[in-house]
């Protein structure tokens, strides 16, 4: 299929509207046109009308409503008809009536039925963006409306002002101007931050891994007997290999749940508590690190809120892990009861957050208290960063793979103070647990990041709190 669309922009000022459906589609084509021109000449015809819909023109007395079937006589005095409805034999009688008198025409979801597609569309004061897929993939270009939108910077309708003034006032002839002009915006080209965080994350990954690798190493007695030491892999690192795939599969996807699924997992085979967060942590710091980067290449990172959660998030971890060394070793029991308690709460938290209504979005204040919390909890307890903030974020209403995907590279930073931290402290033990968690982690990462946003968020959350509650539960029996 060739792609012969020919893009425009027209004035929604000069031309008249109109839509037919009054459904959850015809709400959606009411919003995107009132957003681009609240004082639009709209016109909606439908059967009857969605509450959210008479909602919208009470607040525009501009649009125009008649409910009833659609009839000839409403194509009257428009210029472009929109049919919002599933019923093909009402959109092809629509198209048919109105094609006819001249009129283009667009139906949601038919194109064999449009005359014209309606793109996603970028809107940064002057600059405006439309995308389209030629009509075959709707979502590719919401996700890439998103993209967009993330980048772009709000700060560009001052750039755009700037260079119009220099246009204006531009002395020269047409040549030199746009040779002028080209080399004002010659900035905008070759910038290299997705490289720039390649190229950090990459490092301190590998460093950190050639450290960990290199200290576990001088623990094994010979080379000679490398291969007897594959032999006798004993089965608790498959154990955990099968955890740490399971438990990086739903935080990258749906942006918590590592933590508390491993740790309540390895309380549970009774490794000591400072070992269980250094572990954890240690293993995450490599699963997060990809994931992280698989996010930032797919666009959902806010660089913005990255900073306000991972700095905080930093000096939270730190503390939580220095506080986790001290009781751990001292007061095991009472701090078993502890994380045990708060990997329960954790995962009641979750359930709430599984059935939460929508809600509309709000601003997110104090976000640095917000990342230290979930730093310093996540550190002392082997898990919470993502329960906490995610779960909080993403009651404010933001966008889901934003939120994913900015904690998620929050989080490789967070992870990567804890266990330096740990590291300094207690050394590396469990290394069979450690690298069950990394190579598990490592190789769901990549696939978790293109799932975010498509598995199902209600049953993902609900079976890693299904599974945190039980084994939390199960812990405090075994201790009192």
């Amino acid at each position: 299929m060739k792609n012969n669309l020919f893009p425009i922009f027209l004035k929604t000022e000069h031309l008249r509207f109109l839509i037919v459906g009054g459904g959850n589609v015809g709400l959606e084509k009411v919003s995107t046109l009132i957003k681009q021109n609240p004082s639009i000449n709209l016109k909606v015809v439908a059967k009857e009308f969605k509450q959210e819909l008479k909602d919208v023109f009470s607040q525009y007395p501009s649009i125009k409503y008649e409910t009833h079937t659609f009839e000839s006589s409403d194509l009257e005095d428009i210029d472009l008809v929109i049919v919002a409805t599933d019923n093909k034999e009402t959109s092809r009688e629509v198209k048919q009536k109105a094609n006819a008198k001249g009129i283009l025409v667009n139906a949601a979801d038919q194109p064999d039925l449009c005359d014209f597609y309606l793109g996603s569309i970028v809107n940064k004061g002057h600059l405006k963006i439309a995308i389209s897929t030629n009509g075959q993939s709707p979502v590719m270009a919401k996700r890439l409306r998103e993209y967009f939108s993330d980048v772009i910077p709000d700060s560009i309708d001052e750039n755009i002002e700037s260079l119009n003034k220099i246009r204006n006032n531009h002395k020269g002839d047409f040549n030199q101007k746009l040779t002028d002009l080209n080399h004002l915006t010659s900035s905008f080209e070759g910038k290299k931050s997705t490289k720039k965080y390649k190229c950090l994350v990459t490092e301190i990954t590998l460093i950190f891994f050639a450290l960990f690798l290199g200290y576990a190493l001088s623990s094994i007695v010979s080379f000679s007997e490398a291969k007897d030491f594959v032999i006798h892999i004993p089965n608790v690192f498959y154990i955990m290999l099968a955890v740490g795939f399971f438990a990086q599969m739903v935080d990258g996807a749906v942006g918590l749940g590592y933590g508390v699924t491993c740790s309540t997992s390895m309380m549970l085979f009774g490794v000591n508590l400072p070992s269980i967060s250094g572990s954890i942590h240690t293993a995450e710091m490599f699963s997060s690190g990809i994931s992280g980067f698989s996010h930032y290449r797919f666009g959902n990172v806010n660089k913005k809120l990255l900073l306000a959660l991972a700095i905080p998030g930093v000096i939270g971890a730190v503390s939580g892990s220095l506080l986790l060394v001290y009781l751990g070793n001292k007061y095991e029991t009472i701090t078993y009861g502890i994380l045990a308690s708060y990997t329960l709460i954790i995962g009641i938290r979750l359930i709430i957050l599984a059935f939460r209504k929508k809600i509309e979005r709000k601003k997110v204040k104090r976000v640095g208290f917000l990342g230290f919390a979930g730093g310093f909890l996540d550190a002392f307890g082997g898990g919470g960063w993502g329960p906490v903030v995610t779960s909080t974020l993403l009651a404010k209403g933001k966008k889901s793979n934003l939120v994913v995907g900015t904690v998620s590279l929050a989080e490789f930073f967070v992870t990567l103070s804890a266990s330096l931290t740990f590291f300094a402290a207690l050394g590396v033990s469990h290394g069979f647990i450690i690298a069950g968690l990394i190579i598990g982690g490592a190789l769901a990462a990549p696939i978790a990041a293109k799932l975010a946003g498509k598995i199902p968020q209600k049953v993902a959350i609900l079976a890693v709190a299904f599974l945190v509650i039980t084994f939390s539960i199960r812990i405090l029996f075994k201790i009192f």
